[in-house]
């Protein structure tokens, strides 16, 4: 129950801190979500360290791990987890496996986006 209390916590303000600043970014920017886009690339820094610090040293407790990079870095952006398992799939050499799971993931996620906005007419 901790753990879920920790994910809980993580991610919401995480979420909230992705709101913050992509509301106060995109504005100025058409046609480019800055704020989207720093969000989504600075997840992915902080996961990367996270996750490097949790495993190379004791810095971080398995708590203070799952409250960052599952937590905050999940509620901040979704995009960070996709780049951490891309770069799994990198390592291991999985090159068709990462290319298929990239290409797809975009693709039926636009897809998906498409499809739910059409579902949302019928309402």
């Amino acid at each position: 129950m901790k753990q879920l209390a920790l994910v809980f916590l993580g991610g919401g303000i995480g979420s909230m801190l992705r709101y913050i600043i992509s509301k106060t970014l995109n504005p100025y920017f058409q046609h480019f979500f800055l704020g989207t886009f720093l969000v989504n690339i600075l997840g992915c820094l902080l996961i990367g360290i996270i996750i490097g610090l949790s495993l190379k040293t004791s810095i971080l407790s398995q708590n203070q791990t799952l409250l960052l990079a599952t937590g905050f870095c999940g509620g901040f952006t979704t995009f960070s987890t996709f780049a951490l398992e891309k770069h799994s799939l990198l390592r291991d050499g999985e090159l068709l496996h990462f290319s298929f799971y990239t290409l797809s993931s975009i693709a039926v996620g636009i897809l998906a986006v498409v499809f739910g906005l059409w579902i949302s007419r019928l309402f």
